[in-house]
């Protein structure tokens, strides 16, 4: 078999300009293949990071209990309690909960949070805002607040407030003012704006104000409990295991982003059939030309094929020299094209910088293993039909010609 590999690497070199087109050709469609599978996996990751990226992964919401109700033995409705417009569900044993959900592989951060409805007032001015109490210390734990700030500081201590662009802009306020926060319940606190965020969502930086968890506690009357916990994941594709976890843990209903967003992964899901498609085309060019060029060596080689032949050269030795040809266009192709990918890629940013307006180039998912291993696949298969037709080849008849 080494002297088999000897003819075709022979073979090869005996013209040198059509084995470089041949390789250069292959190169090509390996580059594509690289090109796109970085492109496909990197547009992915840039939709999920936009869509998901600043969400909980998983959340944990505290239920409303259902009014009560007193039902007499013949069936009769007795008396039934209203549900208090201004009473808010929570999950009072969250401090136990919080050390387990920490312990689980995989959770990056966990922020209990206390959230309602408010009315900030500077003046005469009122606007509805959305308030979200974290904890000290944990206010980027969920959305990356401190790398959206624009102005001030994050922080968020007693006394203090965090609002969008949008809203600051709509109520004149700027750093260092004081304004009063009314929560839904009734209760009033003068609070001094500390920061100002724009995350480029229209419905966060115009009604989304960020306090401590103590001053939320203060505001909706909780004296302890939250009424939401949000959980940041390693891997966001992990959400549907790790919540299914914590319920068997907690029993609590952890909710995955994935619910809801059936429309988000259905598109993802067609890209990615998309970028099957390109790069399985891109296999098939590759197939196709090392065949044709094999297929016209074989036509060209038949004499030379007639006298090894001739000389006692078995039909499996001479599939074995043509296939050994195939793969060793595949090889050097190959790994040609998975360089040249691989340096076109690099100047491109990483996942974690990707910038609007820039093609999100992900260099780590070029998938350069598997466009050798299928492309080395790719020329052995197709190296098979000229393979066999050269094993058939009449000895006399090959070498007359």
């Amino acid at each position: 078999m080494f002297y088999a590999l000897k003819i075709a690497t022979r073979y090869l070199t005996a013209n040198k300009a059509q084995t470089a087109l041949l390789v250069s050709g292959v190169a090509v469609g390996v580059f594509i293949f690289i090109f796109m599978s970085a492109l496909i996996g990197g547009l992915a990751e840039f939709i999920l990071s936009r869509t998901v990226g600043d969400i909980s992964h998983i959340t944990i919401e505290a239920e409303t209990a259902d009014p009560a109700v007193l039902i007499s033995p013949e069936g009769h409705v007795l008396f039934v309690a209203e549900r208090g417009r201004t009473r808010t569900a929570t999950l009072a044993e969250a401090a136990t909960w919080l050390p387990l959900i920490k312990a689980i592989p995989g959770v990056r951060a966990v922020s209990p949070q206390i959230t309602g409805a408010g009315f900030l007032t500077r003046g005469a001015q009122v606007s509805q805002v959305s308030v979200t109490g974290v904890e000290p210390g944990r206010e980027s734990a969920i959305l990356d607040l401190a790398g959206y700030m624009v102005a001030g500081d994050v922080r968020l201590g007693s006394g203090l407030i965090v609002l969008g662009r949008d809203l600051a802009d709509d109520l004149a306020l700027s750093i260092g003012q004081t304004l009063r926060l009314e929560s839904a319940n009734g209760v009033t606190a003068a609070l001094t704006l500390s920061g100002i965020f724009k995350t480029g969502n229209g419905g966060m930086d115009g009604a989304r104000a960020f306090v401590s968890l103590s001053t939320a506690r203060t505001l909706f009357s909780m004296p302890q409990g939250v009424t939401r916990i949000e959980i940041k994941l390693d891997d966001l594709n992990a959400a549907d295991a790790t919540a299914l976890r914590i319920r068997a843990l907690t029993a609590l209903d952890a909710v995955p982003w994935t619910d809801g967003a059936e429309q988000l992964m259905e598109a993802l899901n067609a890209q990615a059939q998309t970028g099957y498609f390109l790069k399985t085309f891109a296999l098939i060019t590759i197939v196709i030309g090392v065949a044709s060029a094999l297929l016209l060596s074989t036509y060209r080689r038949r004499p030379e094929i007639g006298i090894m032949r001739a000389m006692g050269a078995g039909r499996g030795f001479v599939i074995f020299v043509f296939v050994a040809q195939g793969a060793l266009i595949g090889l050097m192709g190959g790994v040609t094209g998975a360089a040249l990918g691989y340096l076109a890629l690099l100047p491109f940013p990483s996942r974690d910088a990707f910038q609007p307006g820039t093609l999100p180039m992900d260099i780590t998912q070029g998938s350069y293993g598997l466009a050798i291993t299928l492309t080395v696949i790719g020329a052995i298969l197709a190296s098979i039909l000229p393979a066999r037709s050269a094993a058939r080849v009449d000895p006399v008849t090959a070498i007359g010609q």
